[in-house]
């Protein structure tokens, strides 16, 4: 076990780094004027935007770039989620799936990947550096739940770098996308500098025929170029493919009345360097009667190329069905499609923006909010206070101690009530601590600001009020 001099040490350190960082990224890259909402995560790296709805919930899988990922090549080996019901505010469920954890066969270096229900089960097809072949390779986890755990469904890779010829370089076996159709028939697609697809079964954990190949080349179906990241969806009839083109990379998309084409190039979705990054990579869904366009740039502290950030913009297809260039901004999604209810436990990861803090994750408590020092903050959009509400109260862990101020519509706002947080004797000791509030009725933004001492003040895992 970390001595308790090493792991003050350790958290000084990483605080230090982290003040560093931010201000940087606030005086310099991002000033925050209390309207950005991009990029919707604050505090890690994420990549390769995979949206999937399912009942009532957006969940948003995503690649995770590691921190200390150098400027010349990817560094990613695991997969976190994050969900929304109102498309502001995002809940950070930690790291869902371990590439080399999983995939006992891969090297543990992963790519981009996506997740799709059928059946009751979630299926997670991933490209990662396969060590029984040479090159990239696909794999598919299985799970019960959208959280996982997930489980590697057949034991060894779906398609292997000397099934696919159409590139001659060994990483050809990139970006997997998933798509069932109406008639139940599902197709999974991928490709970098090629594009593959295959008829998946129903076990979706194998397929029928033979490796389709797209003619890449063909301008009248793909236009100047195709370099990676398909993503397909269907809408009216249509089917719309979205994917990455050129260094440094715009997104195009083409259109075809079949799943297999032939397709039409359709133009540019979002010209290249548009948002700030080199590297794109599309995702495409409706949710609530909206469509969004997620993506990717590099926008965080200490953020390249190789450590990005992802991004949403909402956006309409014109009366044709064509789609006009999308802009990428930091406001992204100005109205949500739903207002949060105060008086039920939220997560205290559940969050629109945040300044200094971090997320980690235990078997018993679950993900929650950490690393919180002084003068840091989280943002909840859009929370509907209806009548009022009389107390707030909130689930944390202290060895030391400091308080939440509670303020409205901005981190100066009118403050509600300040709950002091008591020691609770470790970092890991949870309990309940509450305060009165002043009155409040209606819909608010609210800014919890965090005040007390030198280094970390405590943890925090769930806060909600209670009503008048």
């Amino acid at each position: 076990m970390m001595s308790l001099e090493l792991e003050t040490k350790k958290r000084t350190m990483k605080r230090n780094l982290r003040i560093f960082e931010v201000i940087f990224f606030v005086a310099i890259i991002m000033p925050f004027d209390g309207n950005a909402q991009n990029p919707i995560i604050q505090n890690i790296y994420t990549a390769d935007p995979a949206p999937l709805v399912f009942k009532d919930r957006l969940y948003l899988y995503t690649g995770h770039d590691e921190d200390n990922a150098p400027d010349d090549r990817f560094v990613m080996r695991n997969y976190h989620c994050f969900s929304t019901t109102d498309m502001v505010n995002w809940t950070h469920h930690g790291n869902v799936l371990q590439a080399d954890s999983v995939f006992k066969w891969s090297g543990g270096d992963a790519n981009a990947a996506q997740c799709i229900y059928r059946n009751g089960k979630f299926y997670y097809y991933i490209s990662v550096h396969d060590k029984t072949h040479p090159g990239v390779a696909l794999g598919v986890a299985v799970s019960d739940s959208p959280l996982g755990p997930f489980k590697d469904a057949i034991g060894h890779a779906l398609v292997t770098n000397d099934m696919t010829t159409y590139a001659r370089h060994s990483w050809d076996d990139l970006d997997p996308t998933v798509f069932i159709d109406d008639d139940g028939q599902a197709y999974l697609y991928w490709g970098n500098n090629a594009l593959y697809c295959v008829k998946l079964n129903e076990d979706m954990i194998s397929y029928s025929g033979d490796i389709i190949i797209f003619d890449i080349k063909d301008t009248a179906a793909f236009g100047p170029d195709f370099e990676e990241a398909p993503w397909l969806f269907k809408r009216n009839g249509t089917y719309y493919l979205f994917y990455a083109a050129h260094i440094p990379e715009a997104i195009y998309y083409a259109t075809s009345s079949s799943p297999l084409g032939p397709w039409k190039y359709g133009g540019v979705v979002m010209e290249a360097m548009a948002q700030g990054c080199m590297s794109n990579h599309p995702g495409v869904i409706q949710y609530k009667g909206n469509w969004y366009l997620f993506y990717q740039n590099q926008d965080l502290p200490n953020g390249i190329d190789k450590r990005r950030c992802i991004n949403v913009q909402p956006f309409e297809f014109n009366p044709d069905g064509t789609i006009s260039k999308i802009p990428h901004t930091k406001e992204g999604v100005i109205n949500g499609v739903a207002n949060l209810n105060p008086y039920q436990r939220t997560e205290a990861e559940t969050m629109s923006w945040a300044e200094g803090i971090e997320t980690d994750l235990d078997n018993k408590t679950g993900v929650y909010v950490t690393d919180i020092d002084n003068g840091d903050y989280i943002k909840v959009r859009s929370i509907d206070f209806g009548k009022g509400a009389k107390s707030f109260e909130a689930s944390v862990a202290s060895a030391s101690g400091g308080s939440i101020e509670i303020r409205f519509d901005s981190i100066t706002g009118t403050l509600l009530g300040t709950c002091i947080v008591k020691n609770t004797g470790s970092w890991q000791s949870w309990a309940v601590q509450s305060c009165t509030v002043n009155e409040v009725k209606g819909i608010h933004d609210v800014y919890f600001v965090f005040k007390g001492g030198e280094g970390d003040l405590f943890n925090f895992d769930w806060w909600k009020f209670n009503a008048k």
